[in-house]
């Protein structure tokens, strides 16, 4: 058996779960469309604790994303493949999807780059985060919008940007700067208890 048969295999068998499991169909839909919005959410409460160590990691899950995407988009230039559903028949598509270049999943791509970086930066509750990305990549195939392979190299890709990124950008004297002059303007006009903390 090939790699084009073991994704189109791996594809059958978690997508035809919702088949079996339809009662889960609709928590998968959700959790594959709109999950986004918990996470674009936690990206916010982040950022306005005012904890410098906090927004050193949102930018660094925004470097690791805007890589991770650089990297996606070369990687659909040297493979591409449409979305199962509009490639095999049968399919249990559950979202609405445009036919496009699914290779590698964009949505895992998000999803890895920021809860790896959480992750790295607080391992504890990062773990739950790295969770919440497996599960929004594995939704994706259950609702038919992308294979095992899509998913899987998103993936790849997104750990390894937040990975690099993480081991870069914290120790760069002009990020440091630019946190600490936002700093400075909050406490300009909005005063208040200082809750900064030096990375």
């Amino acid at each position: 058996m090939n790699l084009f048969e073991m994704n189109i295999n791996l594809f059958r068998s978690i997508n035809d779960l919702g088949k079996q499991f339809t009662q889960l169909n609709p928590a998968m839909a959700f959790i594959a469309e709109y999950m986004v919005v918990a996470l674009a959410l936690g990206i916010l409460l982040f950022w306005f604790t005012r904890n410098r160590t906090h927004r050193m990691m949102i930018l660094c899950g925004f470097m690791a994303f805007a890589a991770a995407e650089f990297i996606g988009k070369v990687a659909g230039k040297l493979h591409s493949n449409h979305q199962p559903f509009a490639e095999l028949p049968d399919v249990n598509k559950l979202i609405h999807h445009a036919v496009d270049n699914s290779f590698p999943s964009d949505h895992t791509i998000l999803f890895f780059s920021f809860c790896m970086t959480f992750f790295l930066f607080h391992k504890r509750w990062g773990i739950l985060w790295m969770l919440l990305a497996l599960l929004v990549g594995f939704s994706r195939i259950w609702v038919g919008v992308h294979y095992p392979a899509d998913v899987l190299i998103g993936a790849v890709i997104g750990i390894f940007t937040a990975s690099m990124v993480y081991l870069t950008l914290p120790s760069l004297n002009a990020v440091k700067r630019f946190l600490a002059a936002i700093e400075k303007m909050e406490r300009a006009f909005f005063p208040g208890k200082d809750q900064s903390k030096q990375y």
